[in-house]
């Protein structure tokens, strides 16, 4: 009985010794995802923060497009007149130094007449029958500017296609 009391004993600490390293392992294992989490999760604050300093300026952005908008339209409308040219001067002066501040944050106007119509960037708002000369597909004319800042798109350009 006394030799069987020995082989108990070692029994029993090779027993606790598989459990202590198994629980070793799977805490090991714990840390190994807690530290991945911990990786990502600082990736994508960088990443986020990023993207905010990208395009944190996007609204208003969009609020200075429509007044740019109305200033193009107020030139265009009184071209034709006299005595109102140093009226047309100044609000062309403003025109250029708000895009000029615009295309200075990374927004470019979308240039679209006379190209392939592409939706990813383009409204369609009407077409009409292809005027000779010119492609099925294309844009006759632009009712309103499009925008981008980078690679995403602020406001599509508003446009007339020549149908096929």
């Amino acid at each position: 009985m006394t030799e069987e009391a020995p082989d108990d004993e070692t029994a029993a600490t090779v027993e606790e010794e598989t459990d202590f390293e198994a629980m070793v392992s799977e805490l090991e294992k714990e840390i190994q995802y807690a530290k991945a989490e911990t990786a990502n999760a600082v990736q994508r604050a960088a990443r986020d923060r990023s993207e905010a300093l990208k395009y944190g300026g996007a609204s208003l952005a969009r609020r200075i497009i429509s007044a740019i908008d109305h200033l193009s339209k107020a030139v265009d409308a009184s071209e034709g007149e006299q005595g109102a040219e140093s009226v047309i001067e100044g609000v062309r002066l403003t025109l250029d130094g708000l895009r000029a501040s615009l295309e200075a944050e990374g927004i470019s106007q979308i240039d679209a007449l006379g190209k392939k119509f592409d939706p990813t960037c383009m409204e369609a708002i009407a077409t009409i029958p292809c005027p000779e000369g010119e492609d099925p597909g294309s844009v006759i004319e632009v009712i309103e500017s499009g925008y981008r800042m980078h690679d995403r798109i602020l406001r599509a350009s508003r446009v007339i296609v020549a149908e096929g």
